[in-house]
């Protein structure tokens, strides 16, 4: 079983393999599952898309997909655009988990968290752009929670705390020689 560093150590590295225009071993370009990788015509826009990790307290991550999107996709496509996007972002999810099992030759095992909702955040950049980001939170499998640890570590902290400040006194050291101050009346 792999350590939490471990673990940190093969996404990350999975992350520095991921850069657009990475290439493979037989120097092929990676399919990450992005919009950017698809054909395009030449009159058409190339997407800018990509994604990020992040890795929060514990054994939890979450995964943000953002790309841009035209408003009348948004109205077009009638409520199933938000499937699209948690259909994009759960192709990321087995992107990360085959390039771990690349990396480090060990399994990744991540399950989405149903009792958080994913985030979908619609933004305008101008008339002509929108950008929409999905951020969903998944459980690392095989990494225990660090929460207790991280309230034992913080209740010794503020124990260590108040015995450094109980430590003040009015006495004056034997080796401080300036001359009381008087005080206003």
């Amino acid at each position: 079983m792999a350590t939490c560093l471990e673990i940190i150590q093969g996404l990350s590295q999975v992350m520095a393999n991921s850069y657009d225009g990475s290439r493979d071993e037989d120097g092929e370009l990676k399919k990450f599952g992005l919009k950017r990788e698809e054909e395009i015509q030449i009159r058409d826009k190339r997407v800018i898309d990509g994604f990020t990790i992040k890795l929060h307290s514990g054994n939890k991550m979450c995964i943000a997909y953002t790309s841009p999107v035209l408003a009348s996709d948004l109205l077009a496509s009638k409520g199933k655009y938000e499937d699209m996007l948690l259909q994009d972002v759960a192709d990321l999810a087995s992107f990360i988990k085959k390039e771990y099992k690349k990396v480090t030759g060990q399994t990744l095992s991540l399950k989405e968290i149903k009792k958080t909702e994913p985030k979908i955040e619609v933004m305008q950049t101008s008339r002509i752009r929108t950008e929409v980001k999905v951020i969903v939170d998944f459980e690392i499998e095989g990494l225990e929670d660090t929460a207790g640890e991280k309230d034992d570590f913080r209740e010794k902290n503020v124990k260590n705390a108040d015995k450094w400040l109980s430590l003040k006194s009015d006495k004056k050291p034997q080796n401080d020689t300036r001359k009381a101050e008087k005080k206003d009346k």
